[in-house]
């Protein structure tokens, strides 16, 4: 690794030249609060107009600075997207450390690591990069020892039961992240600036049923997406995803108000946005847009104007070389960046589309959970612009979310029924479409599949898919009008997928440029497995 250079960031112009001890007294760099929620749709802020969630602390951070409409996570599942962040790459061009629960190598270096060398503290808590199977011992030589987001911080835990568990609802995770985040400021931080990674666990499924009844939530309130039927059961389900945002931003809220007291708020870069979409049916584990388009908001008034609405295309690569040019840290050390800074955007006081030079923005996803055979993925690239996501299914003889039919444990080829609906039409999510995580909507939908009502909403969220799919985002949000194949798109289509190759080909994704084409169905994964048939 070459030498790191330290570099001064104004308060004023965020120079980015050398500066003396007394220097950086006189103009501290600016620390960075990064919260990163687990499975949430752009849609769900009450600063989106959301009026069934309610996010103070995001809607500080959106109004007070600047809201970005276009962010595009880099998966629309956790580990691919999360690795995108701190690497500063496309999930694909990260191998196994591109991929849901698999193995995080030694040189998919994070930018975490540069700012430690670059004079900063760096910590978390809650969720990092995860899942990856990080080096258990000294056998594990290749591999990463320690979390890419960082040292965890994450002792101060909710007791159940205890008069300090105030957890809204069951399956909340009892990690205390703001307790955990005072404990760094007061006991890690020192004298030196600090990125921190709040991590949370919500709102990843399991969510507990009805747990939004004991709120002030109103099941009319809610929005239901066009791809769900709209049923109490669906809303129930929604409000329940609510409550979770809620905690999250909770803890956010806490955060913003200690630095505030501290006197750190000011000198503090916070940037908030969540991994993926919500789980739910066609949402999370999907290219469309409830699946890959995620809140984002940036507040530092110091240096980047606030009160901005900005539609530039923001990717998940984009984030590392921000973070990077911020903090005045050289990229030596990782491996080739494919996102650029969007610093100057940041910086301007333009609102709207800011920079049109950049026309395109670009996710994907491999193999989301062990749902098919051989634990085979379904490899999906997509590019989406101002108006237009196109969709690249590239292997449509394989179930979007999942086989419909899975082996039962410890048997020789013993097959659940099929799309796992038992004898008495219930349905069990664990047996059939398993890259959705179990869900009161999941359900509701498959045990009522054969209802003409119904069938199209099953269609939507469980049937094979042809291998194009194009969407005009600004009349279709909900993506469920497939353009591609008609004449009067035939130009925007060839476009799409011209500059979707481009960039498959630039970033050498081994799906294009081979020389392994299925290498990504080999990567090992140490989550829980399942077993399927043979596709006939």
């Amino acid at each position: 690794m070459k030498t790191l250079f330290f570099a001064a960031v104004s308060l004023s112009a965020l120079s980015l030249a050398g500066c003396s001890h007394q220097q950086e007294e006189q103009n501290p760099r600016p620390n960075i609060l990064f919260a990163i929620s687990d499975d949430q749709s752009f849609a769900h802020t009450s600063f989106a107009g959301s009026k069934f969630v309610n996010t103070p602390a995001f809607d500080r951070i959106a109004s007070e600075g600047v809201y970005f409409t276009n962010c595009i996570a880099g998966s629309p599942g956790c580990a691919p997207s999360r690795s995108s962040i701190v690497t500063g790459r496309h999930h694909w061009q990260n191998e196994q450390s591109g991929q849901h629960a698999s193995s995080w190598l030694k040189k998919h270096v994070p930018f975490i690591d540069l700012l430690d060398a670059n004079g900063y503290i760096t910590g978390r808590t809650g969720k990092g990069v995860s899942p990856f199977r990080y080096a258990q011992d000294d056998t594990d030589s290749l591999w990463r020892a320690t979390d890419a987001a960082g040292i965890a911080h994450s002792n101060i835990r909710y007791e159940d039961g205890t008069p300090g568990d105030e957890r809204p609802a069951k399956f909340i995770s009892n990690v205390n992240y703001f307790e955990n985040f005072k404990y760094f400021m007061e006991n890690v931080k020192g004298d030196k600036p600090f990125f921190f990674w709040y991590g949370a666990s919500e709102p990843h499924r399991a969510f507990e049923q009805d747990a939004w009844k004991r709120t002030d939530k109103k099941l009319e309130d809610v929005e239901v997406p066009g791809f769900f039927p709209d049923h109490e059961i669906v809303r129930g389900d929604i409000l329940d995803y609510a409550v979770e945002i809620e905690w999250f931003d909770l803890h956010l809220q806490r955060m913003l108000e200690y630095l505030e007291k501290t006197g750190e708020l000011e000198n503090t870069i916070v940037i908030v946005t969540s991994d993926n979409g919500m789980a739910f049916p066609r949402a999370k584990a999907n290219c469309y847009e409830y699946g890959i388009h995620v809140p984002f908001a940036v507040r530092y008034p110091a240096a980047f104007p606030g009160g901005r609405t900005v539609d530039y295309l923001l990717g998940f690569a984009d984030l590392a070389p921000t973070i990077l040019e911020i903090t005045g840290t050289s990229s030596d050390g990782m491996l080739p960046i494919s996102g650029k800074s969007v610093l100057h955007i940041l910086k301007s006081k333009q609102e709207g589309v800011v920079d049109e030079s950049k026309k395109y923005v670009f996710t994907g996803r491999e193999r989301h959970s062990s749902s098919r055979y051989l634990n085979w993925g379904y490899p999906q690239r997509a590019i989406r612009s101002h108006d237009y996501l196109l969709v690249w299914n590239m292997k449509p003889d394989r179930w979007p979310s999942g086989a419909p039919q899975r082996i039962k444990p410890e048997t020789d080829n013993e097959l659940w029924p099929l799309y796992g609906i038992d004898q008495n039409g219930e349905h069990h999510s664990e047996w059939a479409f398993t890259d959705i995580d179990a869900a009161p909507t999941k359900s509701y939908i498959i045990e009522n599949w054969q209802d003409e009502t119904i069938r199209p909403y099953f269609d939507w969220t469980h049937a094979k898919r042809p291998e194009f799919e194009l969407f005009n985002i600004k009349n279709d949000l909900y993506n469920l009008t497939n353009l591609a194949g008609k004449p009067e798109f035939t130009a925007v289509e060839q476009e799409l997928k011209q500059a979707l190759l481009a960039e498959l080909k630039k970033s050498q994704d081994t799906r294009i440029v081979g020389p392994d084409k299925e290498v990504f169905d080999s990567y090992i994964r140490y989550s829980p497995m399942r077993e399927f048939p043979k596709p006939e």
